[in-house]
């Protein structure tokens, strides 16, 4: 939305609050009697207080105390260790602390000396006569030992302001020479600064931001005369929330009663709006600062430090936001954090607003708070750069909106049901792990973020979905407080298993934060697995657990008996047949398995009973079947209409390569274009009824035609016409005539830079990876901006780095049984003797679920003998769409050592990579060989291995055993394979 041009909405530059605070005080050394240190440490408890100063920061490391109670041994520490601060305390006998600082500074000029002196007329008298060159700081010592810390503060500000007030953190300059004042004032003031940041610690997302936010409190100045005062001003003068200043000290090198009303006079002529507190033993010089409009403190009151206090909390912003229409008005609101704040001003007055902008007061308390990005937006806008104070109240809500949106970004947020809303990425519900694909989920937050790749594109928006992880111990106490363990690990079929855990009680704990989750969330949700062994490096799981879908309904009740039955469901998942012939196969137990729950708002438009993307899709950072002039390093895209499960599950699709988006070998003909497009695609059942308890998680899942769509009006941005007249296809849907899923708009006419996006996101992926990597995505053109929803990102794993030492072009035809050009794998297998393949004689398609069932059958007998074989038949394996090829699942080919996908004359299907199904094969590496030798790709002799006699026939497989283990090589680097014949 536009405002004008000097009030834009824009990306933020975020506080790296863990930058803050680098240059610390590590060992401090202080010089004083034995007594002197016995009373700190026991009754003043320094070091406890210490201890816990820094783990309220985030700090690890507090400071150590090293006592020395003579002159001789404090040089000696001095110089056998590294010292930051020395405190000398003027309770040693016969020793000079002066003469001993200035012989310090001769040997560590830039290490900081205190000096702790008890108050009396005499110290006064002599420290104006003595010289303090060698002194950074003098105090008063009165045996508290909260001076201590605010003094090792005061040290840390100095080291540390020139950085951190570069980020945008605040200071508070106090002007004061009496060092009995400044003695009371800055304990006082670190006290009230910490309470601050402790209050607005709330504006972490996590405990991790909550504590480390408070490296953000507002830094101290210390200065003691006239020029020092003026010269922190003029340096820190944009990051300051206020002054604090004596009426009297020294100026020019000389006593000037009157130089903390030049200060306020000079300060208030470059900036009338910034708070200022006189204060002075003389009551008369009250009247000054009622002339100037500033506060009065009297250093003889009898509640000095409450005043000092109120004062603070008031003119520095510290604590609620007051809203009001005068400066004496009354309070009309008030907010106690950003949430509140944002809340609130639509229903203030405009005289309210007008007053608040003017003084500037929304971005002060903010900065006081450590929102200093959104401070730095607000800070030079002006209500003349608005149309009229409706436009500005707008603006500064949809600037907070955006800002609360930005921040979560990248964040794993602590869920709270109170104050959960639209503004929250993500968040986690327990204090478990959160699982492979929900880390995998959190590392796309925080990459896209430090990336700067949300908002890169315009018009279009890039982030994942919002997200709440029911983190691993749910999962524990679910299965612990239902006694399910023995059920799960039971020999009991899938649909009983299911049954067992939806019927058992999900715990009451959680209830609340579903509830108010549910209310946040506009879209369906998809509940998926995310468990500790899933999306592991080298173990992929992708695609063995099952994902639900639940469209979100009116009646909250409903959709929360839905959700529940879907993540019981979920976790029931971790226990089928098929999850747990995996985990067996990657070497793990099943007890190790633990389950955490993704809920993701599911990307997509309702259409009236019905809810689907305009794109789902699946893209490689490498392409193992590339085709000129691809390259393998230029990666693949896999994309379809409606819901990915038509991709994952490997049904027809859009090919491309994201480097060549316009050249698409689907589209190269009329003819290719009406064979090899979409056919039909998946849309989400919004009906209430068509979710039911299911092994089946695509229970409410609609396969539907294209046509279908064409009546919802979603495919005019998507599709192509086929103009039967002139056998011709045209680009658009704007014409008479079938319609077919080419995305030409999009990767033709560039109308959505999805193949942009795509290398981008592939590029940035594998770079932060170190591995190449697999991504899932759906896009939603229909909102604004666009959406570029990205669901899940895994690493692809490496093939087998063995060193090869054969050349198989020099193989001879007739020595092979295979010789494939698309094997994936690389090495030498030589120890199997069992082959099964699909009979290619009278192939018909209609069968192959069956067929699926058989091979399941064999399988279980090679699993019972631990041994493996190879497996070969026409089309997509493991593809969920039984035209494309046997539509088997992992527990019924696990056993296999080498995979081969033959095509037939009439009967050639794309490879299958990209699938959930090849994902897995490739990561246990599995050999992966595809031949289509009718076209010259590869040679297969059928007629080699039905010269040998069956272990095992039937009208569709066949089984034979070798006397020898056959050799198999693959060169991987090459994509070459090859089945010899025994000799």
């Amino acid at each position: 939305m536009f405002y004008s041009k000097k009030a834009k909405l824009g990306q933020f530059s975020f506080t790296s609050f863990r930058n803050l605070m680098q240059k610390r005080i590590h060992r401090v050394l202080i010089i004083c009697s034995n007594y002197d240190f016995f009373m700190l440490e026991e009754d003043g408890r320094i070091d406890e207080r210490i201890f816990k100063e820094y783990a309220d920061l985030n700090l690890t490391y507090p400071p150590v105390f090293v006592h020395a109670n003579t002159q001789e041994k404090a040089f000696e520490i001095l110089k056998k260790s590294k010292i930051d601060l020395v405190i000398t305390m003027q309770s040693l006998r016969n020793i000079d602390m002066f003469e001993m600082a200035k012989k310090i500074k001769s040997f560590h000029k830039r290490t900081p000396i205190v000096a702790l002196t008890h108050f009396s007329r005499e110290v006064t008298l002599r420290l104006e006569k003595e010289d303090l060159s060698a002194i950074d700081y003098v105090f008063c010592w009165l045996g508290d030992a909260q001076l201590l810390l605010a003094i090792i503060k005061l040290i840390e500000d100095k080291m540390n302001v020139k950085n951190d007030s570069a980020e945008g953190v605040q200071t508070i300059l106090l002007v004061e020479d009496s060092i009995r004042f400044a003695s009371i004032y800055l304990p006082q003031i670190f006290e009230i600064i910490l309470k601050q940041s402790r209050d607005f610690m709330v504006e972490g997302l996590n405990e991790y931001e909550e504590k480390i936010r408070m490296r953000g409190r507002p830094k101290i100045l210390l200065a003691t005369n006239y020029e020092e005062a003026m010269h922190f001003y003029k340096k820190y003068k944009n990051n300051m929330l206020g002054i604090i200043s004596d009426s009297s000290y020294m100026r020019k090198k000389k006593r000037d009663v009157h130089a903390g009303i030049r200060l306020c006079k000079r300060v208030k002529k470059d900036n009338y709006m910034i708070s200022f507190l006189l204060q002075s033993s003389e009551i008369k010089n009250k009247k000054f600062a009622e002339e100037l409009n500033v506060g009065f403190l009297h250093k003889h009151s009898k509640t000095l430090t409450r005043k000092l206090r109120d004062f603070i909390n008031y003119n520095f912003s510290f604590g609620d936001f007051s809203f009001k229409e005068s400066e004496n008005s009354k309070i009309i609101t008030s907010a106690s954090n950003l949430k509140e704040l944002q809340e609130k001003i639509p229903e203030i007055s405009d005289i309210s607003l007008n007053y608040h902008f003017e003084r500037h007061d929304f971005s002060r308390w903010l900065n006081a708070r450590a929102l200093f990005p959104l401070a730095k937006k607000l800070k030079p806008l002006k209500l003349e750069f608005f149309k009229d104070l409706i436009t500005a109240k707008n603006f500064v809500i949809q600037l907070i909106s955006q800002f609360r949106r930005d921040r979560a970004k990248g964040i794993i947020a602590n869920f709270n049901a109170e104050t959960y809303d639209d503004y929250l990425g993500f968040a986690r519900i327990g204090k478990g792990s959160l699982g492979g694909k929900a880390r995998g989920l959190a590392f796309i937050d925080s990459f896209l973020k430090r990336k700067h790749l949300y908002y890169k594109y315009k018009g279009i928006s890039i982030s994942i979905p919002k997200t709440v992880v029911l983190s691993t111990d749910v999962f524990d106490e679910f299965m612990y407080e239902n006694s399910l363990y023995n059920i799960a690990t039971s020999d009991l079929k899938d649909d009983e298993i299911l049954a067992y855990f939806t019927q058992s009680r999900f715990p009451n704990t959680y209830y609340e934060d579903l509830k108010s989750f549910i209310k946040v969330i506009k879209n369906p949700v998809a509940i998926r697995s995310s468990s500790v062994l899933e999306d592991a490096h080298y173990q992929p799981f992708a695609g063995i657990y099952s994902t639900y879908m639940i469209p979100n309904i009116d009646d909250e009740k409903v959709t929360l008996r839905m959700l529940l039955t879907a993540i019981k469901s979920v976790y029931a998942s971790v226990f089928f047949k098929t999850s747990k012939s995996y985990i067996q196969a990657t070497s793990n137990l099943i007890d190790e398995e633990k389950m955490s729950i993704i809920l993701q708002e599911v990307c997509g438009t309702r259409y009236n009973e019905r809810f689907y993307p305009n794109i789902s899709g699946v893209a490689r950072s490498v392409n193992f079947y590339p085709i000129a002039p691809e390259k393998t390093e230029d990666g693949i895209v896999k994309i379809a209409f409606g819901l990915g499960k038509i991709v994952v599950e490997g049904g027809i699709t859009l090919r491309f390569s994201p480097k060549y988006p316009k050249k698409i070998i689907q589209l190269y003909s009329t003819k290719s274009a009406l064979r090899d497009t979409q056919k039909e695609f998946y849309a989400l059942d919004m009906r209430e009824k068509a979710f039911k308890v299911s092994t089946d998680d695509g229970i409410n899942i609609l396969k539907l035609k294209i046509p279908e769509a064409e009546k919802d009006g979603s495919i005019k941005n998507i599709s192509s016409t086929y103009d039967f007249h002139n056998d011709i296809i045209r680009d658009g849907s704007i014409y008479d005539g079938k319609k077919i899923i080419t995305f030409s708009n999009i990767l033709k006419h560039n109308t959505f830079p999805m193949a942009e996006i795509i290398s981008e996101l592939l590029k940035v992926g594998e770079k932060e990876m170190n591995n190449p990597v697999e991504i899932e995505f759906a896009v939603n053109l229909n909102t604004t901006p666009k959406t570029f929803s990205f669901l899940q990102i895994r690493p692809i794993v490496s093939e087998n780095e063995e060193v090869i030492d054969f050349n198989l072009d020099k193989i001879k035809k007739e020595n092979a049984i295979i010789f494939s050009e698309k094997a994936l794998g690389n090495g030498v297998i030589n120890n199997i003797k069992d082959f099964i393949y699909v009979k290619t004689e009278n192939f018909n398609y209609m069968n192959n679920k069956i067929v699926a069932e058989q091979i399941g059958n064999l399988n279980d007998k090679f699993v019972k003998e631990d041994k493996n074989y190879i497996l070969l038949g026409p089309g997509r394996w493991g593809s969920s769409d039984s035209a494309l090829g046997i539509p088997v699942k992992w527990a019924q080919i696990s056993k296999a050592r080498l995979i081969v996908e033959a095509g037939l004359k009439n009967y050639r299907i794309e490879p299958s990579q990209g699938t959930h199904f090849f994902q897995n094969l490739t990561s246990f590496r599995i050999g992966y060989f595809t031949i289509n030798s009718f076209i010259g790709e590869g040679y297969f002799d059928i007629d080699y291995l039905n010269g040998f006699k069956a272990k095992f026939e039937n009208e569709f497989i066949r089984h034979i055993v070798f006397d020898k283990p056959l050799t198999i090589k693959i060169d991987g680097k090459n994509k070459k394979g090859v089945i010899m014949k025994n000799e």
